[in-house]
């Protein structure tokens, strides 16, 4: 069945760094579009980042733009998250997510993975 694992979440300094990783497997990995979307304390679900099949064509949150860069590993099932310039307010779970298709622009996510936390505190 589908899998999707997080990895990287932490704690880490305004103005800090992380990079965070989805290993993905039950399905043919290089045939679907990607993405993350993260959940803050008491706030809804947020969609950040989206990457397509073939990495060609990528989407951002304009809060999150300039700072993250999405980016898959075909051969490896994986996709990564890297995170610049963090804020407090990027603080959240972040989750991986599987889209039903090879595109993510006007599609929703049909899976997501569990989660990894992301706190950026001083």
């Amino acid at each position: 069945q589908v899998q999707l694992v997080e990895s990287g979440g932490g704690l880490v300094q305004p103005g800090g760094s992380l990079r965070l990783s989805c290993a993905a497997s039950g399905f043919r990995f290089r045939n679907y579009a990607m993405g993350w979307v993260r959940q803050a304390p008491g706030k809804g679900l947020e969609w950040v980042s989206s990457i397509t099949n073939g990495g060609s064509s990528t989407g951002y949150a304009d809060s999150v733009k300039g700072r993250f860069t999405i980016s898959r590993d075909n051969a490896e099932n994986t996709v990564y998250l890297q995170m610049t310039s963090l804020r407090p307010d990027d603080t959240a779970v972040y989750y991986c997510a599987k889209y039903p298709g090879q595109v993510w622009s006007g599609r929703e996510i049909e899976r997501r993975g569990q989660g990894t936390q992301v706190t950026v505190s001083s």
